[in-house]
């Protein structure tokens, strides 16, 4: 089943700092370079961590100003005790910098880093080579991009993929219709079990946004014995997943 890979949108020249950077640098590279986060790498390109305006902010908020009031100075309290005691002396990448960084690897699909993105509330991932090292990054902005898929090819893959190669089905046995991403599975399957797998593996095809299903079965397999219940192949190994 065809899912694309992180490198084929990652951005490949990456504005990185190394763990000395001073700060004003890293505040020049954002602006310059209008973006908001940036990696941290050590003298062999492995990212040791990740910085953002938020991290350098966390250094403003933290570093007191004599000519005004406490009461204005309520930011710190946002930031943890330890976090701004050490972003207070910090002045270079390496002490502002937010460390484990979350990365992911190039041969990784846009599934895995979208998944990976809203479970770590992050907006960027740094790209590493089978070596761990840097070669990209991978922004919201670019996962995007997978939805701009045409519609036909993705009528095409739940034919070719799902129906015919996984569920050993004829082209023509159910309807597919996409429209805007959104696609629709209409017709009659043997077996339960056969559209639940037919409907889960079509919403994790690359463009999908949704599945409506107005698939129906003849037989519900639910209380069927496991070597009993499910096709073959691909289908069965899904199947387990579920």
């Amino acid at each position: 089943m065809r899912h694309d890979k992180i490198g084929s949108v990652m951005t490949t020249d990456v504005v990185r700092a190394e763990y000395g950077t001073p700060f004003k640098e890293v505040a020049r590279l954002l602006a310059e370079h209008r973006i908001s986060g940036l990696p941290v790498v050590d003298e062999d390109d492995k990212v040791i961590g990740v910085l953002s305006e938020t991290d350098l902010l966390a250094h403003t908020a933290s570093t007191p100003d004599p000519y005004e009031p406490d009461h204005h100075t309520r930011f710190t309290g946002l930031i943890p005790g330890a976090r701004r005691r050490a972003a207070k002396k910090a002045r270079t990448a390496g002490g502002l910098m937010t460390v484990p960084a979350v990365t992911v690897h190039a041969d990784d699909t846009l599934v895995q880093a979208t998944r990976t993105m809203a479970q770590r509330h992050v907006d960027r991932l740094p790209v590493l080579d089978e070596e761990d090292r840097l070669v990209g990054i991978v922004t919201r902005g670019d996962l995007l991009k997978v939805f701009l898929r045409p519609d036909e090819d993705i009528r095409r893959e739940v034919i070719d993929e799902v129906l015919v190669r996984s569920l050993w089905l004829a082209p023509r046995s159910v309807e597919v219709s996409v429209t805007e991403g959104v696609v629709t599975l209409t017709g009659s399957m043997e077996r339960k079990s056969e559209t639940v797998i037919a409907v889960s593996m079509t919403r994790r095809l690359d463009g999908v946004v949704d599945v409506v299903s107005h698939l129906t079965h003849r037989l519900d397999d639910a209380r069927l014995r496991p070597d009993d219940r499910a096709p073959h192949g691909v289908a069965e190994d899904w199947l387990r997943r579920l």
